[in-house]
C-alpha cells in the first residue's frame, strides 16, 4: 500500500503542464493592442469589465499621482551603458500606459529641472503605472488565448 502511494506522487511530480498551442494572431492581437493603448480596455473587451475597471482606475491613479508630483517623464538617451539602459528602460515603462503618456506628451507636459523627493516619487509612479499596465496587458493576453480563465 505504501509503495502505491509513492509511485502515484512521483507520476504526479513527472507530470508537466501543457500550454495549448497559440490561436491566431487575429483573435489575441487587438486584445494586447487595445490593452496597451487604454489601460484596462483589453478586458473589457473579453468582457471581464469588473477586472478591467480596477485595472484601469490603477494605472489611471498610479499616473495621475506621478503627474501631480511633477514626476520625470523618461526619453530614450544614449552615452555610456548604464545612462541607455536607465532611460530606455524609463522611457519603455512610460510608453507602456498607452494613451496616458500620448496625450501627456501632446499637452505639453514639462517637469521641473529640480531635485527633490517629491518629484523622484512622481518619477516612481509614472514607471510603476506602465509596468502595472503591462501586467494587465499579459494578463488580457492570457485569457484571450486561453491559458487563464
Amino acid at each position: 500500500m505504501l509503495s502505491l502511494k509513492t509511485g502515484m506522487s512521483k507520476a504526479k511530480k513527472e507530470e508537466k503542464h501543457v500550454y495549448p498551442p497559440l490561436p491566431p494572431a487575429g483573435k489575441w492581437l487587438p486584445v494586447v493592442a487595445v490593452s496597451w493603448l487604454v489601460p484596462g480596455a483589453g478586458h473589457f473587451m473579453l468582457k471581464r469589465t469588473y477586472r478591467g475597471a480596477i485595472l484601469a482606475g490603477s494605472v489611471l491613479v498610479m499616473f495621475l499621482l506621478g503627474l501631480m508630483m511633477r514626476g520625470y517623464m523618461f526619453e530614450p538617451m544614449s552615452g555610456d551603458l548604464l545612462t541607455t539602459i536607465i532611460y530606455t528602460g524609463g522611457f519603455i515603462g512610460n510608453m507602456a500606459t498607452g494613451v496616458l503618456y500620448f496625450m501627456t506628451k501632446w499637452f505639453g507636459y514639462n517637469q521641473p529641472d529640480i531635485a527633490g523627493h517629491t518629484v523622484d516619487y512622481g518619477t516612481k509612479f509614472l514607471v510603476a503605472a506602465g509596468l502595472f499596465n503591462v501586467l494587465a496587458i499579459v494578463d488580457a493576453f492570457e485569457i484571450a488565448t486561453g491559458r487563464k480563465d
